[in-house]
């Protein structure tokens, strides 16, 4: 490829603290290139190893490749979104950081896109020929088995491997695409797939998939929350903020502890109602600052003193919210608008709202 050649395939690497991965990512590409016009798109969330540096030297030496560094963003899908949507070539693939995707099918998955077999190209491991390999830990490949199971009951056309990271299509296709998708999460392909509308012509291609040589896993309980409200958010059409749902989720487990605590405090323990209650909230509102921290707004995470400062101002937060469910609770049935439980899930529900936006705004405010 020389400089004047347009790039035929963009290959898009979403990255987070893979800095010792990325030269042999583009050696990889280079080798499984050969007389492709291609350039290779890193799209890295401020890693704290220094990737984006890595990148951008690599970068100042070959033109085909390009580095795009994320601040106060954060996810693999919204980091999918923005890589494809910056270059111009007509097709584009999709591949993880981390070496374990097997760059060597490339070739064959833009054959299938420029021949117009298929629509998108999945490659996946799930077919004859395909294997996990080493790639996924036993709890890793139930979690990937179990939701793939899942997300072909939602899907209009059934793939192998819904949950592959590793996918082409053609860049005009996505363009319609983008303004429908969640961009929340790890799972872009089930976003596309679902967001398509229609059944799109897919072809998948085996591959096996490769242990990890440097870095750590993504996966973690916040991958599973978002698959699952992405599930959801595609089933409501939208209409609830996927974030809400989370928040949402968060506080329903906030009860339980609330509650857990306050059994054991005062229906096991020897401690009096009303001070085993504050004890109860205090305790239930810290665990709902962490839930929300890790997982609502793992993209927006608070760490050091960050993390304390948004824990009082969450307390301040929410005892607001506590006294407005009080206030407009007892407003509502001293009126007679409402009986005393239409009466207080009104209080409830105000609650919730009022600590969402608040919290979005001001506890996990986007940097």
């Amino acid at each position: 490829m020389t400089e004047s050649t347009p790039p035929r395939l963009a290959v898009v690497i979403p990255c987070y603290n893979e800095a010792a991965n990325v030269a042999p990512m583009v050696a990889r590409l280079d080798a499984a290139l050969v007389g492709i016009a291609w350039e290779a798109i890193f799209v890295d969330d401020d890693s704290p190893d220094g990737t984006a540096a890595r990148a951008k030297a690599i970068a100042a030496r070959d033109t085909r490749v390009r580095c795009i560094r994320r601040i106060g963003r954060r996810g693999l899908a919204s980091a999918c979104v923005e890589g494809i949507l910056s270059t111009a070539a007509p097709f584009v693939a999709v591949i993880d950081g981390d070496l374990q995707h097997d760059e060597t099918i490339l070739p064959q998955m833009l054959a299938e896109l420029e021949s117009d077999r298929a629509e998108i190209v999945i490659g996946s491991r799930n077919i004859e020929g395909g294997t996990k390999g080493e790639g996924l830990s036993p709890i890793r490949r139930m979690v990937s088995d179990g939701g793939a199971a899942l997300a072909n009951a939602a899907l209009p056309v059934k793939v192998s491997d819904p949950m592959s990271g590793f996918f082409a299509l053609p860049r005009d296709l996505f363009e319609v695409l983008a303004p429908k998708l969640t961009a929340t999460g790890f799972k872009i392909l089930l976003d596309v797939l679902l967001s398509a509308g229609r059944k799109l012509r897919v072809a998948e291609i085996p591959y096996t998939f490769r242990a990890r040589e440097a870095g750590e896993s993504k996966l973690d309980a916040g991958v599973l929350l978002e698959f699952g409200g992405l599930l959801a958010d595609k089933a409501l059409g939208g209409v609830v903020p996927l974030r809400f749902m989370a928040f949402a989720l968060v506080g329903a487990i906030g009860v339980l502890v609330h509650l857990a605590t306050l059994g054991l405090l005062h229906g096991l323990g020897p401690v009096g109602f009303w001070p085993a209650q504050w004890v109860a909230t205090f305790v239930a509102m810290t665990a709902n600052f962490l839930l929300n921290n890790r997982l609502t707004y793992r993209d927006r995470r608070l760490r050091g003193a960050a993390l304390l400062r948004g824990l009082v101002l969450f307390y301040v937060v929410c005892g607001i919210g506590a006294a407005a469910n009080v206030g407009i609770a007892g407003v509502l049935l001293r009126d007679g608008l409402l009986g005393w439980g239409l009466a207080g899930a009104a209080g409830a529900a105000l609650t919730v709202v009022w600590n969402y936006a608040v919290s979005t705004t001001l506890v996990w405010r986007p940097r």
